[in-house]
């Protein structure tokens, strides 16, 4: 199945939204646990408006994965080089729409200067980061009260995570 990925614009907030809920929801119950608290706390910036000025702020790179012209899921990398979102529709899982926004990302992250990117992963997707080059560097609790793991992947040949990537918080509500 073939994915379409182009830049997220401001129009595709509403889609991403649902993106972002339904994968949260859905897919991350492993990290959640269904606990109300946690999934209020996750999904609290997750609106339009917010998801809009994600999308344009200057220092960020947004993309979202098209299927027949829906929006299926949204990745977006600050100018530090932090990939603050990876998510997909759960119908879209395991289809290649993931690795699509995360090469897709990687390119623009080298185009941008970038020698290395890392990312706060949930438990549920640590295997898909660890699958596609990214280096476990410890544990990270969210401020919404979830376990995440710190990644980090080289991008170019002898790039090292700088001191600055190696943060034991994550800033996801400011993405």
């Amino acid at each position: 199945m073939s994915f379409t990925i182009r830049p997220a614009i401001a129009q595709d907030a509403d889609a991403v939204c649902g993106v972002l809920r339904r994968s949260i929801s859905e897919c991350c119950e492993a990290d959640h646990r269904s606990d109300p608290a946690v999934l209020a706390a996750w999904l609290g910036n997750k609106t339009p408006q917010t998801v809009t000025s994600w999308f344009e702020s200057p220092t960020n790179v947004s993309l979202v994965a098209l299927r027949d012209n829906t929006v299926v899921g949204v990745a977006l990398l600050t100018g530090a080089g932090k990939l603050a979102l990876c998510y997909l529709l759960p119908d879209v899982l395991r289809q290649g729409a993931g690795k699509a926004l995360l090469a897709e990302m990687e390119a623009r992250a080298v185009a941008l200067g970038m020698k290395t990117m890392f990312l706060h992963s949930t438990l549920t997707a640590e295997g898909f980061f660890a699958a596609h080059g990214y280096r476990r560097d410890g544990n990270v609790r969210a401020p919404y009260g979830i376990d995440t793991v710190l990644f980090w992947k080289p991008l170019v040949e002898h790039a090292a995570a700088p001191d600055s990537q190696r943060k034991r918080f994550c800033n996801c509500n400011s993405a």
